[in-house]
């Protein structure tokens, strides 16, 4: 047999240049797997529920407080989502807009529906303090989040306050704290309301009333109506015979654009014996319906104005494009409380209830509608409030330039105190 010789072997390069080269290989490699790893291990500890994040908001697309919440509100969010570029950590931010028609059954009735199958996640704004505290209900019932931004009652920061409420805009005490002490320290001790009959009227009247007593006033009694009511005569009358300085409007919308139409065809507001007109809540949607010859002159409190300065009208003007129409508070924090929402997945990286509500609680809110706001930990959102004075119509200068500003009120003044919050979760 003829014997087969082993195959010559090369001989080996040297070791040094060929470990070189696999170490610079396995160097690349392991580089690119870091990187690799980097980019997607983050996305394994994101957690969103059904891989949307589902917002919602219950308003009043066609009634009474349509103008000063509804579509407009609505459009706010809209554009904190598309600023925020239409996603969270990668997942699809979606709007739900539903009309309520002021009705707290249907109000509770959707918000179940919601949270049962339709995988929302938060409600951004329920409209109308009736629908809000039906709605509130079934939000702890989920342990949903739930922010307010048109609704004033205060109790939902109150006895009725929860872990995952923000009421994020104004409430009642801090209207009724800020107007009613400023006008009876001018003189307007005798005090008469006309009140809107539901939930947030009342709560207004009482904290209003509260503030007129503690600062040496009287109450000299109160005429109540429905919500959107047509005839406001029997009202005026009552006012006009109280012979009150002061006649305070602890109602909104449209029923207190109708108050102080009412009041100037009735003679309330002229003549020796005419009477101071209080907007305990008006908007600058109401200053513009009723305009500068009759609300001239009107003392009211917000949280917000389009013209305070640079950053306020960019956004507003913004705004504007959209609905031809300025924003009031109400819209304003609408934008606002849904992008700290928003900022707060993003941070927590889920949009579990309880690590969202904690992540909004920690973060300071600085942005166009507040500077170092702060949710406290009973769901009141503290910022600095306004009082102003409605311009007159020589004063105004261009279009929606309604307001003087009076006097800046810090939140910790302008709020109720947390020691003398009746909220159940606050430790005394």
């Amino acid at each position: 047999m003829k014997r087969i010789t082993p195959f010559a072997r090369t001989p080996r390069t040297p070791r040094t240049p060929r470990t070189a080269l696999q170490q610079a290989c396995r160097a690349a490699l392991l580089g690119a797997t870091l990187a690799a790893t980097c980019l997607t291990a983050p996305a394994q500890d994101v957690s969103i529920s059904d891989d949307i994040v589902r917002l919602g908001i219950l308003t009043d697309l066609g009634g009474p407080f349509a103008d000063i919440t509804g579509p407009g509100s609505a459009a706010a969010i809209q554009m904190a989502i598309d600023d925020f570029g239409g996603q969270v950590l990668g997942k699809k931010i979606e709007l739900l807009v539903v009309d309520h028609q002021n009705k707290a059954d249907i109000a509770a009735n959707k918000a179940r529906e919601w949270f049962d199958t339709g995988k929302v996640d938060a409600i951004m704004d329920v409209a109308v303090s009736a629908p809000a505290l039906a709605v509130l209900e079934v939000a702890k019932q989920k342990q949903k989040v739930i922010v307010f931004n048109g609704p004033g009652t205060d109790r939902l920061t109150g006895d009725l306050c929860m872990p995952s409420t923000v009421h994020y805009v104004y409430d009642t005490y801090a209207l009724a704290n800020v107007t009613a002490s400023a006008i009876t320290q001018r003189g307007g001790k005798e005090w008469y309301f006309i009140t809107a009959d539901y939930a947030f009227g009342h709560s207004l009247q009482d904290q209003a009333s509260a503030v007129v007593t503690a600062q040496g006033g009287k109450v000299l009694g109160a005429a109540k109506h429905p919500i959107a009511a047509t005839d406001f005569a029997s009202f005026m009358l009552s006012a006009q015979n109280s012979k009150a300085q002061v006649i305070g409007l602890a109602n909104a919308g449209s029923d207190t654009v109708n108050t102080i139409k009412a009041a100037r065809e009735f003679g309330l507001t002229q003549g020796k014996n005419k009477q101071t007109l209080a907007g305990l809540l008006m908007y600058i949607n109401d200053i513009h319906a009723i305009g500068l010859r009759t609300a001239g002159g009107l003392m009211l409190t917000e949280a917000f104005y389009w013209d305070m300065n640079e950053e306020t009208r960019a956004w507003s003007k913004r705004y504007f494009e959209k609905m031809k129409k300025m924003p009031n508070m109400s819209q304003a924090g609408a934008y606002s409380s849904t992008m700290h929402y928003l900022k707060a997945v993003q941070a927590a990286r889920t949009d579990e209830t309880a690590k969202v509500m904690a992540q909004m609680k920690a973060t300071p809110i600085n942005d166009f509608f507040a500077k170092n706001g702060r949710i406290r930990e009973d769901g009141r959102m503290v910022h600095d409030m306004y009082l102003f004075e409605v311009k007159s119509q020589a004063d105004s200068k261009y279009p929606w330039d309604y307001y003087k500003l009076v006097a800046t009120v810090p939140g910790d003044k302008a709020f109720l105190p947390l020691a003398q919050s009746k909220c159940p979760m606050i430790k005394k």
